[in-house]
């Protein structure tokens, strides 16, 4: 059947099952907004306010719904605009489809108006890029790039899409199965390497799990908490890994790495074998790769064999899904009983919890997250934006299940929350989501509170404003000798003014004794709501391993700048007289 290519993106786009899309027209991909008239009742557009939003609220979706975030965009400055979206997703393998409007073929190379080399500058960042030069090779193109963003480790894929192949008529033999030279993703773990693991379980006397994001990714989380029962091991989870929930909280110890939990990097640090479940074992959590583990015996499991030996070395190496080698794993039937390694981490936990200091002057912001853990759903879709409030949330919210805690771990990402949570209430319409901001993240997708507001989309969002960039202020304070350089950030607006502008409901609490009222009502709100915190601005996150430090001996104690607090104060009131003047 002979179409025009427009009309062959979104005929391919009901075969791979695409009920979704995000995205902004524009002149290079006109022909394609146009064909999608006539699909309006097959497929759901939002139409976004900027392109990073549009691609990082496909980000959203993925990773809440597993299946692969389309955005659409135009050529030129709407394809660069795709690039944070794109490379966020690819750092944290989340697979997109993203189509980028061309100049017509005859002018690639001519630095026609708004022309860019898409497939150029995203070569770094994505798993495959395609410039599409004719109409026949149309269908087997957009077909590989659902293929190779889906299968093995996820990732993003961008489709250059030219102009006169949009118009172009071709006929559309779409294939139902494809095969790429050199790209057969290993899906089953070796036997022999399988079966070298468990019998280093056996003689372990302190082991440890590493739950990583592969395991949210391939939805293994209850195979992984079948694991941890049946043989009772402990485990901790990486920042990507959250939704760790065994039947025995004793066997959980939290996160791990630069702001993880004390007692998770000690079980980390004092293991003699490490069995490291979809980790990539990045530098934040290695902290100085020379002394990480040094006593244990480490098994890497994971389904890209690049990330094997990469950053660390093991012991045992298993590539392949982690859902079949779990199910692998739990075949075996062993005497374990790590009673005496559990009874050791209780006593750290004990001596070295997760804790700060409460006072009734200022708004502490681990406890308005320890409040909305308290008042929302277990199944609640908690989005944080980056620094100081991501690990607040990472700490002090008790995650229950897969795919419940999104963030941009890999490239950290200010603005990736607004828009990601979005996605993930399209993707997930009957389940709660909660959006966690800093005050300087939030203004960098601030535009899509009118997507919020366009779509009526009931997210809930707490701005938690300590009148700095504060996780760099945090790094001044403790490594620079207090020197605040650029990072003071007292002359915010009002969001909650902002908010209500748009047409979204809003408030803003500065006391401690109004946050409870507040997050009741943000959970009782069937509708957008909006809370701007003022909280405590010399607030640090704690537990810290230092920049390539030894995660066994963290931080746990940073001296409280009340110096911060007045030049803060001091800023505001400066602004003032600025205002009356």
């Amino acid at each position: 059947m002979k179409m025009k290519g427009s009309k062959m993106l979104f005929e391919a786009f009901l075969r791979e099952g695409v009920d979704t899309i995000f995205g902004i027209p524009g002149g290079a991909i006109i022909n394609v907004y146009d064909e999608l008239c006539n699909y309006e009742d097959k497929i759901n557009f939002y139409l976004f306010r900027h392109e990073q939003g549009a691609t990082h609220a496909a980000d959203g979706y993925a990773r809440v719904t597993g299946k692969p975030g389309v955005v659409i965009v135009t050529s030129g400055p709407g394809a660069t605009n795709t690039v944070t979206g794109i490379a966020t997703a690819y750092m944290d393998s989340i697979p997109l489809v993203v189509i980028t409007g061309q100049v017509p073929t005859s002018f690639i190379g001519t630095d026609a108006f708004q022309e860019v080399d898409v497939t150029g500058i995203t070569m770094p960042i994505t798993k495959h890029n395609h410039l599409v030069t004719s109409i026949e090779e149309l269908p087997y193109a957009i077909k590989e790039a659902f293929y190779v963003a889906t299968t093995g480790r996820p990732g993003p894929v961008v489709l250059d899409f030219p102009k006169d192949i949009q118009t172009a008529e071709g006929e559309f033999n779409y294939p139902d199965e494809i095969e790429i030279l050199g790209y057969k993703p290993t899906v089953k773990g070796h036997p022999k390497q399988i079966k070298k693991a468990m019998e280093l379980l056996k003689e372990s006397k302190r082991p440890i799990v590493i739950v990583g994001g592969g395991a949210n990714l391939s939805g293994a989380m209850d195979l992984v908490n079948r694991f941890i029962d049946k043989f009772g091991v402990p485990a901790v989870s990486t920042l990507m890994g959250r939704g760790v929930n065994p039947s025995d909280e004793r066997l959980y110890y939290d996160g791990i790495g630069m702001h993880g939990a004390y007692y998770g990097n000690y079980a980390v640090a004092n293991a003699d074998l490490i069995i490291a479940l979809g980790v990539r074992f990045s530098d934040r959590i290695l902290g100085n790769p020379r002394t990480f583990a040094r006593n244990a015996k480490i098994v890497h499991v994971d389904i890209d064999p690049a990330e094997i030996g990469k950053n660390v070395s093991v012991d045992v190496p298993i590539v392949g899904d982690l859902r079949n080698v779990l199910e692998e794993f739990l075949k075996y039937d062993l005497d374990t009983d790590f009673s005496e390694w559990i009874e050791e981490l209780q006593e750290v936990k004990k001596k070295y919890p997760l804790t700060y200091k409460r006072d009734g002057k200022l708004i502490k912001p681990q406890y308005i997250v320890e409040k909305v853990n308290e008042v929302f759903p277990d199944d609640t879709i908690v989005v944080a934006d980056v620094g100081q409030n991501q690990m607040w949330v990472a700490q002090y919210y008790r995650f229950k299940h897969q795919r419940s805690f999104l963030c941009s771990g890999g490239l950290g990402t200010m603005g990736y929350a607004l828009p990601a949570g979005i996605g993930a209430k399209i993707g997930a319409p009957d389940r709660e989501v909660v959006i966690f901001a800093g005050d300087g993240g939030f203004q960098m997708n601030i535009q899509e509170l009118m997507t919020v507001k366009r779509y009526n989309l009931p997210v809930k969002i707490i701005v938690m404003d300590n009148k700095a960039l504060g996780m760099v202020r945090q790094w001044q304070q403790l490594f620079f000798n207090c020197r605040y350089s650029a990072t003071i950030l007292a002359d915010n607006p009002d969001f909650a003014k902002i908010a209500e502008a748009v047409g979204i409901k809003a408030m803003r609490i500065e006391k401690p004794d109004e946050v409870d009222r507040a997050v009741e009502e943000l959970a009782r709100s069937k509708e957008p709501m909006l809370i701007h915190a003022v909280v405590d601005p010399a607030e640090n996150v704690l537990p810290m391993v230092p920049p390539g430090g030894d995660v066994g001996t963290p931080l746990v104690e940073a001296p409280y700048d009340e110096s911060f607090v007045e030049r803060v104060l001091k800023v505001i009131e400066e602004s003032r007289r600025g205002d009356e003047r």
